[in-house]
């Protein structure tokens, strides 16, 4: 077994190139097996073994540099480079990270997790290595799909400037989570099947060679070849650009890769080496459906099916559901999301509905700015993403759409603790974000019944912008039986107690609610409060319990600072409160990835603690 003897990145740039067939099927074989016990981005990692061994082997790391786009296809460099036994623990607390960590690894040159920012943080560091007086390689690796992303084309942009090498490779698997959309995707589309490009450019050459005269002509050819590239390779958008392209190559080939790197590297300039690879090679189930093997929970290896089967609903089929039903009556409603359409549950709503279904491809901020232009034109867009990415169109959705009070239906997926993807996936800022813009109304459900009344709360009786925020997995089912109609800013109280107010947002209402219960063991009767809305605050309930409760305990699966716990006792002190406050939120740092269960007893998210809290006061 060539992998077992790989212990570090010195190691592996001792195995001879032909043993790396071999070893690429060893890689293909571990990966398989350890994601399908522990779970993680496998069909990404799968197409892109060869060709981070041919990055690996055509470099010097540490000092030169590789940064990988978004970081799912990152498994073979973390193998490569020393962490092998770490993959007993991937994605686990205290485990190696499923995403490129400086703080993991020398060879991890640049953190990622978000899409579109590998060209400019490689332009970032050429810019540094050459203020710095050095010399090493700085290469970064992005895929077709995030080409979608505006940032990628600033940063080409700039690239196009360089008088000096920087290697840009396009990894382009024709995927990003969902297919491609847009004018990219459909030119790239162009350039993969024009297959004979490269040889005809070769045979024409030799021809000419052989010509009397015919090193003359290909000179000037050569000088002109933007013009006969033209003829063949549609557009050539790198090239007038400034790029200096090279491709397409066969991204499974390790010999013509690592034979276009070196080419790439003699320019003075950027450079494109534009790879083609296929996302779940290898392994027959990634391969046909590399959707639903992007990130995937453990998985019996033979069938490819999930070892644990879904039993009750997610917050994502409630969309699917919720959505298509009021779609169905009001043909103003659309829906956009940003390669999302799986993860954000509108596959059923594209089915019925493609007319007013829209993938935007991963371009967070244009997906608003567009949704606010669907809204001047009188219809009523829903725009379903993750938290985390939603932070990346905050003007937008600040400039855009609350500033003339359009009205924007947004969709917070991944509110909260994500678990195993970690900090750069956790959704927790976006209650301190979107609480700051003027006439934002925010929303957190309590359980599956009242996130599909807060849907059709927010399309039929909102008019500007409104965003409900709902964690990830499995929908509440709590207090099952408790379903007031929503008003806008008003709480709901479930439980009427006395002294203690235990105020719950979204998905804490189960902590809270056990909380109560140790309190009620103790002695003590607690109110319990289902916040419902962040924005508007229900100054009103909020007024009456301070006249009968002394104690106010907030619950949030957000950050403090800014967060629902400090709005309300901002509240109540500006009304000369003179109690007790206890602000159940996340520390102000970012998490680590993990278990939900570990990351929860990390930020103190346990209700005997915060009981005993209470009755310490």
């Amino acid at each position: 077994m060539i992998l077992e003897t790989i212990n570090s990145y010195e190691d592996f740039r001792q195995i001879q190139a032909e043993d790396y067939p071999a070893l690429c099927s060893e890689i293909r074989d571990f990966l398989i097996n350890k994601i399908s016990e522990h779970g993680g981005h496998l069909a990404s990692n799968l197409g892109a073994v060869e060709l981070t061994v041919a990055l690996l082997s055509s470099f010097d790391l540490p000092e030169d540099k590789i940064i990988y786009d978004v970081g799912h296809q990152s498994y073979t460099h973390k193998l490569l480079t020393g962490r092998r036994e770490g993959f007993d623990m991937l994605r686990e607390s205290g485990g190696i990270s499923g995403f490129p960590k400086t703080s993991e690894s020398v060879y991890d040159a640049f953190d990622t997790g978000h899409s579109t920012t590998s060209i400019s943080a490689g332009l970032g560091m050429v810019a540094a290595r050459d203020l710095a007086g050095q010399d090493h390689y700085v290469t970064a690796v992005i895929g077709d799909g995030s080409l979608s992303g505006g940032m990628a084309y600033e940063a080409l942009n700039n690239a196009a400037k360089l008088d000096t090498n920087f290697i840009i490779v396009l990894n382009d698997n024709n995927m990003s989570i969902s297919e491609n959309v847009g004018g990219m995707s459909t030119y790239l589309a162009a350039i993969r099947t024009t297959t004979g490009y490269q040889e005809l450019k070769n045979e024409v050459k030799s021809s000419l060679y052989n010509l009397p005269g015919g090193e003359r002509i290909v000179n000037k050819i050569s000088r002109t070849k933007s013009t006969i590239k033209s003829m063949f390779v549609p557009g050539m958008f790198f090239e007038e650009l400034g790029i200096v392209y090279i491709g397409p190559v066969n991204g499974h080939d390790i010999h013509a890769v690592k034979k276009a790197l070196k080419e790439a590297k003699n320019y003075n300039g950027a450079v494109l080496v534009h790879v083609i690879t296929q996302k779940g090679a290898g392994y027959e189930p990634a391969r046909k459906h590399p959707r639903r093997f992007h990130g995937i929970g453990p998985f019996d290896v033979t069938t490819g099916k999930p070892l644990k089967e879904k039993k009750k609903p997610e917050y994502a089929d409630i969309v699917s559901k919720t959505l298509c039903d009021i779609a169905a009556v009001n043909p103003k409603v659309c829906a956009i999301t940003a390669a999302m359409e799986d993860g954000t549950g509108l596959r059923r709503f594209h089915k019925f509905y493609p007319d007013r279904f829209f993938d935007v491809g991963i371009a967070e901020s244009h997906a608003v700015t567009f949704a606010a232009g669907l809204s001047a034109g009188g219809m009523i867009p829903v725009v379903a993403i993750y938290s985390s990415f939603m932070q990346r169109a905050f003007d937008q959705i600040l400039h855009d759409v609350a500033l003339t009070g359009k009205h924007v239906v947004f969709l917070l997926d991944r509110a909260g603790l994500v678990g195993s993807d970690g900090p750069t996936h956790h959704g927790i800022f976006d209650v301190s974000y979107l609480s700051q813009i003027p006439g934002m109304c925010l929303m957190a459900p309590k359980n599956r019944w009242e996130f599909a009344d807060m849907l059709r709360f927010a399309v039929e009786d909102c008019d500007g912008p409104v965003a409900v925020r709902y964690p990830r997995g499995d929908a509440s089912e709590i207090f099952e039986d408790k379903r007031t109609p929503l008003e806008q800013g008003r709480f709901e109280v479930l439980h009427e107690g006395e002294k203690v107010a235990l105020v719950a947002l979204g998905s804490t209402l189960n902590l809270a609610e056990n909380t109560r219960k140790i309190l009620e063991d103790k002695g003590v009767d607690a109110t319990l409060i289902n916040a419902r809305f962040v924005k508007p605050l229900d100054i009103t309930t909020l007024s009456e319990l301070m006249s009968t409760h002394d104690t106010f305990v907030t619950f949030e699966e957000n950050v403090k600072t800014g967060g629902f716990g400090e709005q309300v006792i901002a509240a109540l002190e500006e009304r000369d409160f003179a109690g007790r406050f206890i602000d159940v939120s996340l520390p102000d740092r970012f998490i680590e990835h993990g278990d939900m269960d570990y990351l929860y007893s990390l930020v103190g998210f346990d209700a005997q603690e915060i009981a005993e809290r209470i009755l310490s006061i």
